[in-house]
């Protein structure tokens, strides 16, 4: 199918608007902010956003970085697509070719790995090329672009959901820069990622001289009367428990993960005191609502005898209860024709070089091509699945996760994949992607080509209304035979102890202050 005058035209706008798509790319990686605390990306989103003719509405959901922008050029269907912008503890790399953090700051600072920088900015990049061609050739419709905050604890999007930013959409775009083969250059088919819960669990030793009271208890002596263990021992009882039941929380079969994560709570205590407040999170990847209800079964069971045991109470708050996906093989059609259309991204011999500075300063021997063959070949989408399947149960019907699972329940959606620059050889340590995904030209292509294939694809869906019915036919059949209304009834989590940055006299820092050995 060959493109339509408006889809030539969005098309032209993104390649005279990559300079612009570049360097802003550029800021949000800069900004590098983690989970629940990107205010300065947001900030940032918005204020382009109302700059392009957009109106936003700041906070959505109840998440301070959260964001939807809406635009309309009259009555007409409206397509959804969406940001993220968070970053990863840990993971602070430069824009340059060895390993270094970005200035001023320390290697435990936030920095971006997927990258969600360059996600944001081709979304950002595909839905304004979309408004111009629908501004020149009087396309009728709207644009709806959700801003989507702590992605990588599963945080916005059942929120979202919940809360209808998805209703009422005629399809819905999904994004992601490649991640793992096959699934890049392509579209999901039929196995969708699965559902995700995340919950805090919170140990308070708020009453520690109970632990050992009885009826002929001695007169206390302050500190050193018999107290409690506290919190910080609770924590290590969970984190140590769960990690030895973790193989009978569910059966042999089928992909499914759980992995946990000790937050900082700040509480100091005299060395004579029981710590009084211990947080750890914990993150569950699997295929069907069921497993995910069954290992919270076991993980709260753990809580409270860890609790019993060190004169704690404990409180579970959620974070994040995601659905598993839905296909829609009308919207992954539309989308792989417009892939072909656009074609692979390309590297030129500038970013080969830098690709060749890299591998010589992470110890590899540069080599004449050192990107992978994979990343500028185009994979039928039924060709993925069948990869993808070869190493999967016939009885598991999804794989891997990603929060963009709540929308299919909303909208009609297509889940597709665009190269990120990944080089031959390795194993790298991480800061080589980390670098890759910072440097313009090596990230360039990839927003350049992702910024088409959502353009393209928006414009087909506006244009062909029968492309359009296909889509939302289907979509109705599937929510039809097995619709999973919203997980989510929490509010959002905002208020814990997430890992950001501070204003100090000393200046902007991370919570860890670079100055410290080994940050």
């Amino acid at each position: 199918m060959s493109l339509s005058n408006a889809q030539t035209d969005a098309l032209n706008v993104i390649d005279a608007r990559m300079p612009e798509l570049s360097e802003w790319c550029s800021t949000i990686f800069d900004f590098a902010e983690p989970a629940w605390r990107e205010y300065r990306s947001a900030e940032w989103y918005v204020a382009r956003l109302r700059a392009e003719g957009f109106t936003v509405e700041e906070g959505s959901g109840g998440m301070p970085t959260a964001f939807c922008a809406e635009w309309s050029n009259g009555d007409g269907p409206v397509i959804g697509m969406y940001a993220e912008y968070d970053a990863v503890p840990g993971n602070c790399q430069a824009p340059s070719t060895r390993r270094e953090p970005r200035k001023g700051l320390g290697f435990q600072a936030g920095g971006h790995t997927d990258p969600h920088s360059g996600l944001g900015i081709s979304t950002l990049g595909g839905l304004l090329a979309t408004k111009a061609a629908m501004e020149k050739h009087g396309i009728r419709g709207g644009l709806r672009y959700t801003g989507e905050p702590a992605e990588k604890v599963r945080g916005s999007k059942p929120i979202h959901a919940a809360k209808g930013y998805y209703d009422g959409l005629a399809a819905m775009l999904s994004f992601h820069p490649f991640y793992m083969l096959p699934m890049c250059n392509t579209v999901r088919w039929d196995t969708h990622c699965g559902a995700a819960y995340a919950m805090i669990y919170r140990f308070i030793c708020d009453a520690p001289e109970t632990w050992g009271a009885t009826d002929n208890a001695p007169i206390p002596q302050s500190h050193s009367d018999v107290r409690a263990p506290g919190a910080n021992d609770a924590l290590t009882m969970m984190y140590q428990s769960s990690k030895a039941l973790r193989e009978a929380m569910l059966p042999h079969q089928g992909g499914w993960s759980v992995s946990e994560a000790i937050l900082t709570a700040g509480q100091a205590t005299a060395d004579n005191l029981p710590a009084g407040l211990a947080e750890i999170q914990y993150m569950m990847r699997v295929p069907t609502i069921e497993m995910a209800d069954r290992i919270t079964t076991v993980l709260d069971r753990n809580a409270e005898a860890a609790a019993a045991m060190t004169g704690c109470r404990v409180e579970r708050h959620w974070v994040c209860k995601s659905r598993p996906g839905l296909a829609n093989h009308a919207m992954a059609n539309v989308v792989w024709d417009a892939l072909q259309q656009v074609g692979a991204p390309h590297w030129d011999e500038t970013a080969n070089n830098i690709a060749r500075e890299i591998q010589r300063n992470a110890g590899t021997e540069p080599m004449a091509q050192p990107f992978i063959d994979e990343l500028t070949r185009l994979v039928p989408p039924q060709e993925a699945e069948a990869i993808l399947r070869r190493d999967l149960p016939p009885s598991q019907i999804s794989s891997t996760s990603d929060d963009y699972t709540d929308m299919c329940w909303h909208a009609p959606i297509a889940r597709f994949y665009i190269a990120r620059p990944a080089l031959r050889g390795g194993p790298y340590p991480a800061w080589v992607m980390n670098a890759l995904g910072g440097i313009p030209a090596t990230i360039d292509p990839m927003i350049r080509t992702a910024s088409k294939v959502l353009a393209a694809s928006a414009l087909r869906l506006l244009e062909d209304k029968a492309a359009r019915d296909a889509a939302m036919e289907e979509f109705k059949t599937r929510t039809g035979a097995a619709m999973i209304p919203p997980l989510c009834d929490y509010d959002p989590p905002v208020h814990f102890r997430w890992p950001e940055y501070v204003t100090t006299p000393r200046g902007h820092d991370w919570w860890i202050p670079a100055s410290m050995p080994g940050a």
